[in-house]
Order: C-alpha cells, then sequence, then structure tokens
C-alpha cells in the first residue's frame, strides 16, 4: 500500500508492504520489543538491500544484540552492519548530546554536517531511525526534544531522507506522545501508516511552544 507522504520518489519501507516518499518524518508508537524491532529491521534491511545509508540509534537493545538480531534474521547480509559505507550505529550520548547537553541548533548542525558529508559522491538516499527512551534520562536540555522533533520538519523535506523516531508507549506520559503527534506528520501504530490528524506545522507548533527556536 502506497501513502503518499511527499512529491519526491517512492521507496519501500521494508514492513507491512507499505510505501511512501522520501523526503518524510514518523513516529513509530510501539508497546512491545517485538513491535519495534519489526519497524526497525524490516526497515534497515530494506535499505541495505536498496544501498542506502542507515543512521539507527539503538537505546532499549544494545549495538551487539540488534547486530545479532539483524544477521540471524538476515544471514545473507551478514557483515553489512559493519561496514559504515552502509551502516551508522550511534550511542544515544555520540547522537544528541556530546557534549553533554542536548541542543536543537546543535543537533541540526550535527545532521546537516552528516547530510553533507553523505552525499559528497553524488546522492544517497538516508534512512534513520532512533529508539528515543533515552530522552526520559535527565539530560540538560532535553525539555527541548519536541522543539527539535517540530524542527526535523524544516530539516527532512526536499532531501533523500526519512525518519523514523520511535517512542515505547509504556514509558512515555499521555502529555509527551500528544506532543509527539504534534510535531511527527505521519505515525506508524499497531503496524498500520496513517496521516496524523494531530499534526502541527512547525511554525505554528514553535510559535505556540517554542518560539526561541523558530527560523534559522
Amino acid at each position: 500500500m502506497h501513502i503518499t507522504t511527499s512529491e519526491q520518489e517512492s521507496m519501500n519501507l521494508g514492513f507491512g508492504n507499505y510505501t511512501c516518499n522520501w523526503g518524510t518524518h514518523l513516529c513509530g508508537l510501539y508497546e512491545t520489543a517485538s513491535e519495534r524491532d519489526e519497524i526497525i529491521l524490516g526497515f534497515l534491511h530494506q535499505g541495505d538491500l536498496e544501498g542506502d545509508l542507515q543512521l539507527y540509534c539503538p537505546v532499549e537493545q544494545s549495538s551487539g544484540t540488534f547486530i545479532a538480531n539483524y544477521e540471524g534474521q538476515y544471514p545473507a547480509c551478514a557483515g553489512h552492519v559493519h561496514d559504515t559505507g552502509r551502516f551508522r550505529l550511534q550511542a544515544a550520548r555520540e547522537l544528541y548530546y556530546p557534549d553533554g547537553i542536548f541542543s536543537p541548533r546543535s543537533m541540526d548542525r550535527g545532521l546537516m554536517e552528516f547530510y553533507k558529508e553523505s552525499q559528497q559522491s553524488g546522492k544517497r538516499n538516508i534512512r534513520a531511525t532512533a529508539e528515543m527512551i533515552w530522552a526520559l534520562e535527565a539530560v540538560p536540555g532535553i525539555e527541548h526534544l519536541m522543539a527539535y522533533e517540530s524542527r526535523l520538519n524544516y530539516f527532512i523535506p526536499g532531501k533523500p531522507w526519512i525518519s523514523i523516531c520511535l517512542y515505547n508507549v509504556t514509558r512515555f506520559s499521555g502529555a509527551t506522545i500528544m506532543k509527539v503527534l504534534q510535531t511527527h506528520p505521519f505515525t506508524i501504530s499497531g503496524g498500520v501508516i496513517t496521516k496524523n490528524p494531530y499534526f502541527q506545522d512547525p511554525d505554528e507548533w514553535l510559535k505556540a511552544n517554542a518560539p526561541e527556536f523558530m527560523g534559522d
């Protein structure tokens, strides 16, 4: 089934027989590890097959557990996750707060640097996914997480990029999940992808909730 998510080229998400378009920002809501892994493994394996660059931040599971699961499920691709030209596995601290403080604008700069590097040899499709449970830790600046999520809707459109932010609904509060819905235009829940009726344009959301992060 195809879900039109942008005017860019179509791509295979790798799970649930879904296709969508590049330049898309989704939240994956899940309750169990099996729900989470169905998204992660299918999404990244499809990218592996198609030669995309995978950026993945494991938190609930270790990198070693992910690698064992991936290679066990896809033995023909054994070894691929160790190739940094195919996979970039990053710890939450390394990706989100390398200086010890979480900052949406620092994230903007870091992601843009990563994107420019990825495109140096020509167009390269990027699949990014992260287990956002790290945000429950007492990280300085974490109160600005949803401003970062909203600003991703400036960064991703128009690029050969798709991000799936994974939220365990058994761990986050209902109020936080509502903010997640407000900052992601598409949702994955129960294996079903839908256009999110709660989504707010980043100009609107940031003006109401984090005006200091509006604009460049």
